[in-house]
């Protein structure tokens, strides 16, 4: 695969569902934003296409034009495909997980957390100067910022709300995949501040924003994110539709496609 350049991409979207709830959005977010890449197996009549955003990729086409160890970009990947591009994948890497993910739409209005004394805690937008507290999360959070190419990106975007106590941020959520129907949201929480309802709090107003702009909030987590799944029923959402990715390893030298690989194998994410 090779990496194409930002001119009359706008062409390649077609080979992705449009208008759509879950991994969709990262096709119009990397156009519309311009973070991320778009790859193809040529330049001039590409037969595969991907795009990848924050370790996120979604990959279409006919898997028989691609040649030996032309997946390796997509190294320590999230890969949405069709199923008929799991013997390359495995035939890729030194191995690959499959997981099933859950895509959930905002379409009920959110039920008010338990009650909680937030001393000192402020829930609002985040604004530009809030980037160095954004970056203080650290690298086990530094995901939650990835699709907008880090902290200074995400704090200007206008399209995040946090928690804050003493200038700290204790829970943020974003819009992290941005699309002209729905806008792909994701939370995060600092450990020793979960289950207090702080991330709800931030998920309930980034949606207000994005109904405000005219725009559905959706959600995708892991099946076996249980502490995710609740927060997007507490907040209004309900489930729409499941699917499949495959979480990467690292490439290895050609070798045949293991015959026992089953996409539905248990979600281990």
């Amino acid at each position: 695969m090779i990496q194409l350049q930002p001119n009359s991409l706008s062409a390649l979207a077609g080979w992705f569902p449009a208008r759509t709830a879950g991994p969709a959005t990262l096709v119009e977010h990397v156009l519309g934003t311009g973070i991320g890449r778009w790859w193809a197996d040529s330049a001039l009549q590409p037969q595969v296409v991907a795009v990848s955003c924050a370790n996120h990729v979604l990959l279409r086409g006919d898997p028989h034009a691609l040649a030996p160890g032309s997946l390796a970009p997509f190294t320590s990947s999230l890969v949405e495909a069709p199923s008929r591009f799991l013997p390359v994948l495995s035939a890729s890497f030194d191995r690959i997980v499959p997981g099933k993910r859950m895509v959930y739409v905002h379409c009920a209005p959110a039920s008010p957390p338990a009650p909680r004394s937030w001393h000192g805690v402020t829930v609002r937008p985040l604004v530009r100067e809030d980037a160095r507290a954004l970056a203080a999360l650290g690298p086990a959070e530094a995901w939650i910022h990835a699709s907008w190419d880090g902290p200074a990106g995400l704090s200007a975007s206008g399209y995040g709300w946090a928690a804050f106590h003493k200038g700290r941020i204790l829970a943020v959520a974003c819009t992290y995949f941005r699309g002209s129907v729905y806008e792909d949201i994701a939370c995060a929480t600092v450990p020793d501040r979960r289950c207090e309802y702080l991330a709800h709090a931030c998920v309930t107003g980034l949606c207000e924003d994005i109904a405000a702009r005219g725009r559905t909030a959706s959600l995708s987590c892991s099946r076996g994110d249980r502490r995710t799944r609740l927060l997007a029923w507490t907040a209004g959402f309900r489930l729409q539709r499941e699917y499949a990715h495959c979480a990467t390893g690292t490439p290895t030298a050609s070798r045949p496609p293991n015959p026992g690989y089953s996409p539905h194998a248990e979600d281990r994410i």
